[in-house]
């Protein structure tokens, strides 16, 4: 006799309180489930955000369809092509002229040369020990006035190493060269989305004199270029790291970590920093901090104790948004989030003791296919995949930050939350598309 298996609510294994949870991986790893809520960039993406780049992915048909899907979603086909692998590739050994043609195929039927090219390259080459550095040396042969960097569609790399989303942000300014270096000019890097102008630092940057670039800025190729000029940079994301310490070594260009993070005591060490790096007295923040707990409080009178979800593709710091949340009254029952960061240890533990009562739920597991998504009362939702978990209407539709930074990020927060609780969205439409919607990604 067949069993239904929709409504399941044993959420055993893929649900724990936070008391009992592990840091900083709460739950096994095994069979994973893939969630509907792809308004996460992804390598198509933030490839993009090289002005007038084009992207060449070399893959088996299967591995190109998403990657298609994406350009095609974000309205950039022109700016993509494709080289497909196919079994005798694989068999007849010829897999370094299959990317040398096919390169030179697609840039031939090109109405004009792009500036540069980001050649993706897949797992099949590197089981098969292709001889790459020869296929970019063949190619910058032939195309003198092209720039080739490497880029990666490399899946097996998730778990251990670099991940593909680390290399694709390093890769992102591997076409930056060795220039004279302006003294006052900072560079924002490693983010896919601009930050808000009233962004904390990026208002304390540009009130101090200092020029500021940044690639979700640059127009134009030889903008980007500009950003080789940069005495220091300036990274929020932590897959970041590993462009920040390559531009370091090849550049010279000294980084400054400022974490996406809602403690107001980390905002004003990291503002503390970047005043000494532009060579300034530290600001007095305390109006900041009130302005920002007037905000919250005028969000809670709203919100009330409503139950509130979050989930870690909304902020890379969601259990310090949570610590916030919890601290000024706000009601967090859920965090979605499969795995926390170094940096989060600290909010970690203090929420183990303070609210032991606290879910963590995997995003990835099994369960998470056939776990009910129906609540009996209303929710607010803090990110895409909490809003789809939770099947709630009522969500803020915001990714890796969405631009907001600081006190003055925390402001605009809590209006968002208050918005998103008495407005409700179209979830379903909404969280479909990757990149957030993707047509106005990049272009």
């Amino acid at each position: 006799m067949l069993k239904s298996v929709w409504n399941f609510t044993d959420d055993s294994g893929a649900a724990v309180k936070i008391s009992e949870a592990m840091f900083p991986s709460p739950f096994h790893s095994g069979l994973e489930y893939g969630a509907p809520a792809r308004g996460c960039w992804n390598i198509v993406h933030t490839g993009m955000l090289i002005p007038e780049a084009h992207q060449v992915f070399v893959c088996a048909s299967g591995c190109l369809r998403g990657v298609v899907l994406t350009a095609a979603e974000m309205g950039a086909a022109h700016r993509f092509s494709t080289v497909e692998i196919r079994e005798n590739n694989v068999l007849d050994g010829d897999m370094e002229e299959l990317i040398i043609d096919g390169v030179s195929d697609v840039l031939s039927r090109l109405p004009k040369l792009p500036p540069a090219v980001l050649i993706y390259t897949s797992c099949i080459h590197h089981f098969m020990g292709c001889d790459l550095p020869r296929v970019y040396r063949i190619l910058r042969e032939k195309f003198p006035g092209v720039a080739f960097t490497d880029c990666y569609m490399n899946p097996i790399m998730r778990k251990s190493g670099a991940t593909p989303d680390e290399l694709m942000r390093r890769q992102l300014y591997s076409l930056l060269e060795e220039t004279t270096k302006d003294p006052k000019s900072v560079n924002i890097i490693g983010n896919d989305l601009a930050f808000e102008q009233d962004s904390d630092h990026i208002e304390l940057i540009k009130n101090s004199g200092w020029t500021l670039r940044d690639i979700t800025a640059c127009k134009s190729y030889d903008e980007y270029k500009e950003m080789s000029k940069a005495s220091f940079n300036i990274y929020n994301i932590p897959a970041a790291r590993l462009s920040a310490m390559q531009l370091e070594r090849r550049l010279g260009q000294s980084c400054l970590y400022m974490p996406q993070c809602f403690g107001y005591d980390e905002i004003s060490r990291s503002m503390e920093q970047l005043a000494e790096m532009l060579g300034i007295k530290p600001l007095n923040d305390a109006a900041k901090r009130k302005a920002a707990d007037n905000s919250l409080e005028k969000a809670l009178s709203v919100i009330g104790d409503t139950p509130i979800a979050i989930d870690y593709t909304f902020s890379f710091r969601p259990l310090s948004l949570t610590r916030l949340l919890l601290e000024k009254g706000f009601r967090v029952t859920e965090v979605y989030a499969d795995g926390f960061i170094a940096e989060e240890r600290a909010d970690f533990e203090w929420l183990q003791q303070n609210h032991p009562e606290l879910k963590i739920c995997a995003t990835l597991h099994a369960k998470r296919r056939v776990l009910s998504r129906q609540r009996e009362e209303k929710i607010l939702a803090l990110g895409q995949k909490a809003a789809y978990f939770t099947g709630t209407d009522y969500f803020v539709n915001l990714v890796e930050g969405g631009g907001l930074y600081g006190f003055n990020g925390i402001i605009k927060l809590a209006g968002l939350m208050a918005e998103g609780y008495l407005t409700p969205k179209d979830t379903r439409k909404l969280i479909q598309i990757k990149g957030m919607g993707s047509e106005g990604c990049c272009l």
